[in-house]
């Protein structure tokens, strides 16, 4: 029997093999693309998994509101580590990183810098999963100026994995023995450090001061550890530790401190969701979204449905052409079960084709789909292994229900009335159908005014006045490997013909360096009169060659004496300071952790606000002190031939350091780097909006197909009483063009309401404009009117005489 229904589908699908090949292009396009993306939300998902205890590895995060301005950071106290796995047992290890930059690896006579560098503590390995080739993890970081390196560092600088006992030269004099050598981290990881330098070799990780945070703290909870018990115990914690300090420091109690409005306080973030759910400051790397994986996992179901009503569509618009089959077949006997099992098995034999198609097209489109999302994904053995029955199952599932009314509606036909042709089936002749095809276009609009909002966005975001101008400005990063040659190699640099200005710091709108420190009014820290605010270390060229303005005041001056302690706030600053005019006004910097030397500094000038972080977030509050930071010099630019200038650079750089690699980039590329997420989701969103268009345009093509075969008598008698080829492709196009209008009113509102929520989430953007809403409504008009009108103009250009002589 089974046999027979498969010879029998087979059979009824060659007959039609062009809405076959519709039904199985349409499937094939929905499930390659849901495949796709199911390919990148795995991976999203399965970040830091490869750790053996993830579920019960936790990272301790610092909040703090002080001086009107809030911030949250990856980062904690020195002590904190030790303090907590010391006061609570439910905690059974804890470990700490420390990022202080890279350093200038020998290499023969070659200095290579590595910035995959971090301080770590000894625990690190009882807490992370980070298999050791050689070395003992017990001890290995355990002494100072010892290192533990990756499998290809090992590689890279010794030719063999077997490198413990080797030593490495730092910034050529420091001298750390290899004590280690570990598999290389996987990409799945919100970490990627190639050295981990031994934490005691920082004297820094020594220090007991609860007010300064610069560790990444993670703690290893004890099997069936209660969370949320140690999150309310954490409170008391920081009255208990940070308390002293803080009495001494501002002369409050914690509860004073708090009542007033301000808060020092721990939060905990589980490692499984650090990628995907935390984004606040001083995180390792630039974290994925999770509103992007919503958003993708959205559109591959919308997408995959678009598919399946295109089947369902077209198999229930063929009923006429199958109606008489099915009334033979009840006349000679088959019981209704049996003629759903015939139909059900068609579907699924399409959507089996569909699926084969589909993962060889997932496949081939695998490293594009790369180059867009920024992935190395890759179709492993391991993938493989839930692959193919997630497709089984999918096959089955799918073929089922896309299959299911079909194979009802069609089962249902009496007999009698089909064999003597009073069977009423066409385009008009379905609510369902026409409901479906409604939806699936409202699904097609809704996405492309999407796409067209993030592009507005995105558009938005590279013209907005951002406060500074990063237009050919070189940036040449590292300079601080050159020691004392660096203010004459930035001289010199000056010098080339093209060549405006040149600034030396590490500073910069688009390099993600940040330092936050409280400043008061007055010598003494009172909580009342202070700022929290970020401080930069720049030099008098600074405001000049990154064209920022002065909005009050003037610029640092070689030629006063006095800017050794000038310093220069942002309108952000001045707003939360509120002087009535803050020009000449003293600000006092802790000079120690406990604040008991304070050194005041002099306000001279007022620059305009720039926006150093992601249009996310607003501007904050930031200090320019007129002091030396030698992380890298950026250069103003004027040139017709970038290219030969930016060599002129090398020159000079290899002339001073001619061991060293020169590592540059342009200031628009960083910059454009803070907005990477969003230009791969407005991407990705083109990509896929346009994948679903074509599928449902197929299925429209196929629905205009059968709705003027249906009508093939009609459309000749009305060509014989004169009807001309425009009053054809119009009487034929209104039906589906009245679809597609109502398709536009459902999906507006539900568009426009989850957009203008996707806006809500950057303090600076622009609104959805009335263009974007009527661009998106003509352009699927527009298409389903070409769609159709391929069906249309050939059914009002065939001879009347053919499809009446039979009358």
């Amino acid at each position: 029997m089974i046999r027979n229904y498969i010879k029998t589908a087979f059979r009824n699908l060659l007959k039609n093999k062009g809405f076959t090949a519709i039904n199985v292009l349409g499937l094939a396009l929905g499930l390659a693309t849901c495949l796709l993306i199911v390919f990148y939300v795995f991976d999203e998902l399965g970040y830091d998994k490869y750790n053996l205890n993830a579920d019960r590895i936790y990272r301790i995060n610092t909040d703090i509101k002080f001086g009107g301005n809030e911030s949250s950071s990856a980062d904690a106290p020195a002590p904190t580590a030790a303090t907590l796995k010391a006061d609570f047992p439910e905690i059974e290890q804890a470990t700490r990183f420390r990022v202080q930059g890279g350093n200038q690896v020998k290499k023969g006579t070659q200095s290579i810098q590595e910035n995959a560098m971090v301080y770590a503590d000894p625990t690190i390995f009882d807490v992370f999963t980070l298999p050791m080739i050689n070395g003992d993890p017990k001890t290995a970081l355990k002494d100072p100026h010892s290192v533990v390196i990756s499998q290809k560092m090992a590689e890279k600088y010794f030719n063999t994995i077997n490198a413990v006992g080797k030593v490495l030269t730092f910034n050529d004099t420091s001298l750390y023995k290899v004590t280690g050598v570990i598999k290389n981290i996987p990409s799945q990881s919100h970490f990627h450090f190639d050295f981990f330098i031994s934490m005691p070799s920082l004297a820094e990780s020594r220090e007991n001061a609860w007010f300064n945070s610069n560790f990444k703290t993670y703690l290893l909870l004890r099997p069936g550890a209660d969370i949320n018990g140690l999150k309310a115990k954490l409170p008391e914690f920081m009255r208990k530790h940070a308390g002293p300090q803080l009495l001494d420091v501002l002369h409050l109690t914690f509860d004073k401190f708090e009542q007033s409005g301000n808060y020092y306080k721990f939060s905990i973030t589980p490692l499984a969701k650090i990628h995907l759910q935390s984004n606040i400051r001083d995180e390792f790397e630039a974290n994925g979204s999770l509103q992007m994986v919503y958003i993708l996992s959205a559109i591959a179901g919308l997408i995959l449905l678009i598919a399946c009503v295109n089947f369902m569509n077209l198999s229930t618009a063929r009923s006429a052409n199958r109606a008489k089959e099915v009334g033979v077949r009840k006349v000679l006997g088959s019981a209704r079960k049996y003629l759903i099992a015939q139909f059900l098995i068609e579907s699924i034999m399409v959507t089996l084709v569909g699926a084969i198609i589909a993962v060889f097209a997932a496949w081939a489109l695998l490293g594009l789909f790369n180059n867009l999302s920024g992935k190395e994904l890759a179709i492993t053995p391991q993938i493989l292994l839930w692959l193919l029955p997630s497709l089984l199952v999918f096959i089955i599932v799918i073929g089922c229900l896309a299959g299911s009314y079909p194979a009802l509606y069609l089962s249902s036909f009496q007999p009698i009335q089909v064999l003597k042709g009073k069977l009423a089936a066409g385009f008009k002749g379905s609510v369902l159908r026409n409901v479906l095809v409604v939806g699936q276009f409202a699904i097609s609009i809704g996405l492309i005014i999407g796409t067209l909002v993030i592009y507005n966005q995105l558009k938005y975001i590279q013209t907005k006045d951002v406060g500074f101008n990063r237009e050919q400005v070189l940036t040449v990063w590292d300079t601080w490997t050159l020691g004392d040659k660096t203010k004459t190699f930035k001289q010199e640099i000056s010098q080339l013909a093209g060549v405006q200005s040149a600034t030396m710091t590490g500073y910069l709108p688009t390099s993600g360096v940040n330092n936050n420190s409280s400043l008061s009014k007055d010598p003494v820290m009172d909580q009342k009169r202070a700022i929290l605010s970020s401080i930069w270390f720049v030099d008098q060229d600074y405001i000049p060659t990154l064209g920022m303005k002065m909005v009050a005041g003037r610029n640092f001056s070689r030629q006063m004496s006095t800017d050794s302690t000038a310093i220069i706030i942002n309108e952000s600053a001045a707003k939360l300071l509120a002087f009535p005019d803050p020009l000449n006004k003293l600000l006092y910097l802790p000079q120690d952790n406990m604040a008991k030397v304070m050194k005041p500094y002099h306000i001279v000038g007022v620059v305009k606000d720039f926006n150093f972080k992601s249009l996310r977030e607003n501007v904050t509050p930031v200090i320019l002190f007129n002091d030396n930071n030698t992380g890298a010099i950026s250069i103003r630019m004027k040139s017709a031939d970038l290219e030969a200038l930016v060599y002129q650079v090398k020159d000079k750089w290899t002339k001073f350091a001619p061991n060293q690699a020169f590592n540059y980039s342009f200031m628009d590329g960083d910059f454009d780097k803070l907005y990477r997420t969003e230009q791969r989701t407005g991407q990705i969103a083109v990509s896929f909006t346009s994948l679903a268009i074509i599928i449902a345009c197929l299925g429209l093509f196929g629905l205009a197909a059968y709705a003027a075969e249906q009508r093939t008598k009609e459309i000749g008698i009305r060509k014989v009483l004169g009807a001309s080829i425009s009053n054809i492709i119009g009487m034929l196009s209104k039906d589906f063009i009245k679809l597609v209008m109502l398709a536009i009113l459902v999906a507006v509102p539900i568009a426009w309401y989850f957009m203008h929520k996707w806006l809500q989430g950057f303090a600076y953007h622009r609104d959805i404009q009335w263009w974007i809403v009527a661009a998106a409504g003509a352009g699927a008009i527009l298409i389903a009117f070409i769609t159709i009108s391929f069906q249309s103009i050939k059914a009002a250009l065939t001879n009347p005489v053919k499809s009446l002589r039979s009358e």
